[in-house]
């Protein structure tokens, strides 16, 4: 006990270092953290009010999930994915959502709302010539499609995901005008669903994921 007990402090750090984490990874979902920007240690601990050490946790978490990265003698910045990066993260898409989706039947009304809203106020938006939250509507609907499996685990793990896909798109630099070509591959796989039609529906998905895959490398290339 004594032994766990000194380790409080520790625990205590990583707790925060994590929650630190989860907030600038939303940052960088959300498109306010771009590729290539170096992050201060001052302006963000400040900012949030937390130590040194915590940060620097934060900073090691996000770069092991590929998000930053340690430049020596240069400090750390947001990182910009590469097009072998976006070809990993697409084969883990495809493995993670093609699979949520294959439990359409036997899922909550609640878990299949998550997936259909999004296109729903995506579609809405477009129709009044509002593209600015495509982008974010766009991962909303994945977001959904995951939640599928009701697991925590993957939900986390493809949070992850998502957000270093969102800084390839943002290195591509054509970020809703990218998400607003897929729109309506999105409203086609929610009407499939509607229609009883889920094995179509995965086809769909994976029509999908291999377009868009070839399309963002295409475009970081």
């Amino acid at each position: 006990m004594s032994t766990l007990a000194q380790g409080k402090a520790d625990l205590e750090r990583a707790s925060t270092a994590q929650k630190v984490a989860d907030m600038l990874r939303e940052r960088v979902l959300d498109g306010e953290l771009e590729p290539g920007l170096r992050l201060s240690e001052e302006a963000i601990g400040g900012a949030l009010g937390v130590s040194r050490n915590t940060l620097r946790e934060a900073f090691r978490l996000l770069s092991r999930d590929r998000i930053l990265v340690h430049e020596h003698s240069r400090g750390v910045f947001v990182r910009r994915p590469t097009g072998d990066d976006v070809r990993d993260l697409y084969a883990a898409r495809r493995v993670i959502e093609c699979g949520a989706l294959r439990l359409w039947n036997g899922v909550t009304e609640a878990q299949r709302e998550a997936v259909r809203a999004p296109v729903r106020r995506a579609v809405a938006r477009a129709e009044k010539g509002d593209l600015s939250k495509t982008g974010s509507a766009n991962i909303q609907f994945h977001r959904g499609i995951v939640g599928l499996a009701g697991s925590t685990r993957l939900s986390d793990e493809s949070d992850r995901l998502f957000a270093e896909l969102m800084l390839a798109f943002r290195v591509a630099q054509e970020v809703e005008a990218f998400h607003q070509t897929y729109l309506p591959w999105n409203r086609k796989i929610v009407e499939l669903l509607g229609d009883g039609a889920v094995d179509q529906a995965v086809l769909q998905l994976h029509e999908y994921f291999d377009a868009a895959e070839q399309d963002l490398v295409g475009r970081l290339s």
